[in-house]
C-alpha cells in the first residue's frame, strides 16, 4: 500500500468509527427535534435558543478555549511515550476545567438579572439563568475529559462517551418536554449537561494514567502554552459566538422569538446534522496535522487530502438536501419551519466553501500561530456580522442563507492567501478538480430547484445526485482502493 493511499484509509477510517457515532446521533437529534418542534413550536424553540446561545456565549469567555489547544499539548506528550509527561499534562488539563468551569457558573450567576433583560427585554427569565449556570462546569469537565481521550487517540471510548451521553439525554429529555412544555427547557438543559458528563468521566476513567503530584507552581508554568493558544481560541471563540447572539438578538427585536426559532432550526439542520462531517473528521484531523506542523510540506499534503476527503463526502449530501430540503425540514421538525428552505437553499452552496476554508484554517492552530488565528478570525467575524445584518434587513431569512454563502466564499479566499503568503501552501490539481466539478453539480442542481416547477425539479435533482454519489465513489475508489477492501473482506469471510 503507497503512504498516499495508507494517508486517505486513515481519514476514512477515523472518519467512519467516528461518523458512525455522528449517524446515531443524528437520529437522536432529529428524534429530539422533532418531539421539541411539535410540543414547544417556533416559540419554545426560540427561548431555549436564545437560553442556549446566552450559554454558549458566556462559555466562550470563561473556556479559555481549552477544549481545542489541550488537545495539541495532550498529543504531544502521547507522542513522546512518556507515561509521566503524559499525566502531568493531564492533571494540569484537569484543574484548568475545574477552575473555568466554575468561573462560567459564578459569571453566569452574577450576570443573571441583565442577561435575561439583554436576552427577553425583561427580568423573567433571572431564576432560569441561575440554574442553567452550573451547565457551564458540567460542559467544561466534560470537555476536558473528551480532551483527554481525543489527544490519547482513544476514538472509540470518546465515540461511546458522545453516543451513549445522547442516548440517555433523548430518554429523560423527551418525557420532561412532554409533560412540562416549555416549563421542561431547563430542566432539559440541565439533565442533558449532566449525563454527558457522567458518560465522558466514566470512559476517560477507563484510560489508565499514571499517578503524579504536582505544585501549584508548577501547574502554572505548564499551563502557559495551553493557557495562551487557548486565549486566542476562547477570544475568536467568542467573536463568533457574539456575532451569532446580536443576530439572534436582531432578529428578536425585528420579528419576535418565533423567527428567532426559525432561524436557530435552519442552522441546526445546516451546521449540526450537515455539521457532524466536520467534527468527525476533525477528531483525527487536528492531532494529525499538529504532528506535522513543522513542515510546511506535509501540512499542505495533509490538507489537500484532508479538503479531498471532505467534498467528496459532503457533496453528494448537500445536493440532497438541495432537492429535498423542504421534506427534509416537515420531517426535522414539522410544517410550520418550511419558511427556512430559502435560506437552506443558499447555505448548502456556502458548506462547500467552508469544506474548503475548514480544510485550510486548522494549519494555523498547528503551527501555534495564536495571536495571527486571532486576527484571521477577527477580521472573518466583521464582515460575517455585516453580512448577516444587511441579509436579513433586505431580505429575512433567505437572506441569512445567502450571507452565509458569501461570508464563507470570502473566508475561503482569505485563509487561502494568508497562508499562501505565509505557508507557501496551496492546493494541488486533484482537489481542485474535485471541487470545480461537485460545486457545478450543486450550483446546476440549485438552479433546478429555483427555477423548475415540480416534478421536473425532482427529476433533474435525482439525476444530479446520482452523478454526485457515482462521481465521489470513483474519486474514493482511486485514493482508498474501495473495491480491494471489499474483496479482502469477502475472502476473509470466505475462509472462515
Amino acid at each position: 500500500m503507497s503512504k498516499p493511499q495508507s494517508s486517505y484509509r486513515q481519514i476514512i477510517k477515523t472518519t467512519s468509527i467516528f461518523g458512525g457515532v455522528q449517524v446515531f446521533q443524528i437520529i437522536i437529534q432529529i428524534i429530539r427535534s422533532k418531539f421539541i418542534a411539535v410540543i414547544l413550536g417556533p416559540e419554545g424553540m426560540g427561548i431555549a435558543g436564545l437560553l442556549n446561545s446566552t450559554l454558549e456565549l458566556i462559555g466562550g469567555l470563561t473556556n479559555f478555549g481549552l477544549q481545542t489547544s489541550a488537545v495539541k499539548d495532550v498529543s504531544a506528550a502521547n507522542a513522546t511515550e512518556n507515561e509521566e509527561r503524559v499525566a502531568i499534562i493531564i492533571k494540569v488539563l484537569r484543574r484548568l476545567v475545574w477552575f473555568t468551569g466554575v468561573l462560567g457558573t459564578f459569571v453566569t450567576i452574577v450576570l443573571s438579572s441583565w442577561l435575561s433583560k439583554l436576552s427577553f427585554g425583561n427580568t423573567d427569565y433571572t431564576l432560569a439563568f441561575i440554574w442553567i449556570s452550573m451547565t457551564l462546569l458540567f460542559k467544561q469537565v466534560t470537555s476536558g475529559q473528551l480532551v483527554v481521550l481525543q489527544g490519547l487517540h482513544k476514538i472509540q471510548y470518546l465515540a461511546k462517551a458522545n453516543l451513549y451521553g445522547s442516548l440517555l439525554g433523548l430518554i429523560i429529555t423527551v418525557p420532561l418536554y412532554y409533560y412540562f412544555v416549555i416549563d421542561a427547557i431547563v430542566p432539559g438543559i440541565i439533565v442533558t449537561a449532566l449525563i454527558s458528563l457522567v458518560f465522558s468521566w466514566y470512559f476517560s476513567r477507563k484510560v489508565k494514567i499514571s499517578r503524579v503530584k504536582i505544585t501549584n507552581v508548577r501547574t502554572i508554568t505548564e499551563s502557559k502554552n495551553m493557557l495562551t493558544m487557548g486565549f486566542m481560541i476562547s477570544l475568536s471563540g467568542l467573536m463568533a459566538l457574539g456575532v451569532a447572539y446580536i443576530v439572534r438578538i436582531f432578529i428578536s427585536n425585528k420579528s419576535g422569538v418565533s423567527e428567532v426559532g426559525l432561524y436557530n432550526a435552519g442552522f441546526a439542520i445546516i451546521n449540526t446534522y450537515v455539521g457532524l462531517i466536520f467534527t468527525a473528521m476533525a477528531t483525527d484531523y487536528y492531532p494529525r496535522l499538529a504532528a506535522v506542523g513543522h513542515s510546511n510540506k506535509l501540512c499542505k499534503e495533509t490538507i489537500n487530502q484532508q479538503a479531498e476527503i471532505a467534498i467528496l463526502i459532503l457533496a453528494p449530501l448537500l445536493i440532497v438536501f438541495l432537492v429535498f430540503i423542504k421534506w427534509i425540514i416537515i420531517i426535522l421538525y414539522s410544517i410550520k419551519f418550511v419558511a427556512v428552505d430559502g435560506m437552506i437553499h443558499w447555505a448548502a452552496l456556502g458548506m462547500l466553501f467552508k469544506a474548503a476554508s475548514w480544510s485550510i484554517a486548522f494549519i494555523l492552530l498547528a503551527k501555534g500561530a495564536s495571536k495571527l488565528f486571532f486576527i484571521n478570525a477577527l477580521i472573518a467575524n466583521i464582515y460575517t456580522l455585516g453580512l448577516n445584518m444587511t441579509g436579513y434587513y433586505y431580505w429575512g431569512l433567505t437572506g441569512l442563507g445567502i450571507s452565509f454563502m458569501i461570508g464563507y466564499l470570502l473566508y475561503l479566499i482569505q485563509v487561502f492567501f494568508l497562508t499562501k503568503i505565509k505557508y507557501y501552501f496551496k492546493f494541488n490539481t486533484p482537489f481542485v478538480k474535485i471541487f470545480a466539478m461537485q460545486f457545478a453539480l450543486a450550483l446546476s442542481c440549485f438552479i433546478s430547484v429555483k427555477l423548475l416547477d415540480k416534478p421536473y425539479s425532482y427529476i433533474i435533482g435525482i439525476i444530479l445526485i446520482i452523478v454526485s454519489f457515482w462521481y465521489s465513489y470513483w474519486e474514493l475508489d482511486k485514493r482508498i482502493g474501495i473495491k480491494s477492501i471489499v474483496l479482502n473482506i469477502q475472502r476473509r469471510k470466505n475462509k472462515s
